[in-house]
C-alpha cells in the first residue's frame, strides 16, 4: 500500500505525462497545418490544445478557489454561450507558439494547485450540474482522462497528416522498420471477409 504523498505524486505524473503527449503532437507544424480542421467536426491539432489547456486552467483553478494570473488568456464560460466551440480553435490573433506557451504556464499553474493541496481538499465544480463538491484526487483523475481521450484524437489527427505516430517523441512504442503498407493491406483483406 503507497501513502498519499506516493498516490499523488503517480497521478500528477500521468497528468503530466498526458499534458506532454498532447504537445509534442504539435512539433514541426507549420501555423496552418496545426489549424487545419482534419476530421468533418473540424477537430484540428491546435483546437485540442487550446480545449485542453482551458480544461486545467478550469479545473484546477476555480474548482479550488484559484484563478489563472491571467485568466484574459483563457476562454471564459460566457463564450460559450455564443460559441459552444470557443476553445476548440485558435483565433486569428493566437498562434501555435503563443497556446503552446500559454499551456506550459497553465501546467505550471496546475501543478502548483496540486502540489500545495492534499488530495482529499474539497472543491466544487460550478459548471457541473449541481455544482458538485469534490477532490483533487477525483479531479486529477478526471483531467488526466480527458487529456489522454485528446490525446488519442491528436494521435490519429497527427498520423493522418505526416504518419507521425507513437506515444512519446523519445519512444514511440511502434515497430520502426515494419511494412506498414503490407500490414495495413492484410487488414484490409481480413475486414473484406465480412463484407
Amino acid at each position: 500500500m503507497t501513502d498519499s504523498n506516493d498516490a499523488k505524486a503517480v497521478l500528477h505524473h500521468y497528468l503530466r505525462a498526458a499534458r506532454e503527449d498532447l504537445i509534442w503532437k504539435l512539433d514541426g507544424l507549420s501555423e496552418r497545418e496545426a489549424r487545419l480542421p482534419r476530421t468533418a467536426t473540424g477537430n484540428n491539432l491546435l483546437g485540442v490544445i487550446k480545449h485542453c489547456l482551458n480544461v486545467e486552467a478550469g479545473y484546477f483553478g476555480p474548482t479550488f478557489g484559484r484563478e489563472f494570473p491571467t485568466p484574459e488568456e483563457l476562454v471564459p464560460l460566457r463564450a460559450y454561450d455564443e460559441d459552444p466551440q470557443a476553445d476548440w480553435y485558435a483565433r486569428e490573433d493566437e498562434t501555435k507558439d503563443g497556446l503552446v506557451d500559454l499551456y506550459r504556464r497553465v501546467g505550471a499553474f496546475a501543478d502548483q494547485t496540486i502540489d500545495q493541496l492534499p488530495l482529499d481538499a474539497p472543491g466544487r465544480v460550478s459548471w457541473w450540474p449541481g455544482k458538485q463538491t469534490v477532490t483533487l484526487q477525483k479531479i486529477i483523475v478526471h483531467v488526466t482522462s480527458d487529456l489522454a481521450r485528446h490525446a488519442g484524437h491528436a494521435d490519429i489527427m497527427r498520423e493522418q497528416h505526416d504518419s507521425a505516430v507513437g506515444l512519446r517523441r523519445e519512444n514511440t512504442s511502434v515497430p520502426e522498420d515494419h511494412d506498414w503498407p503490407a500490414y495495413v493491406s492484410k487488414l484490409t483483406k481480413l475486414a473484406d471477409r465480412f463484407a
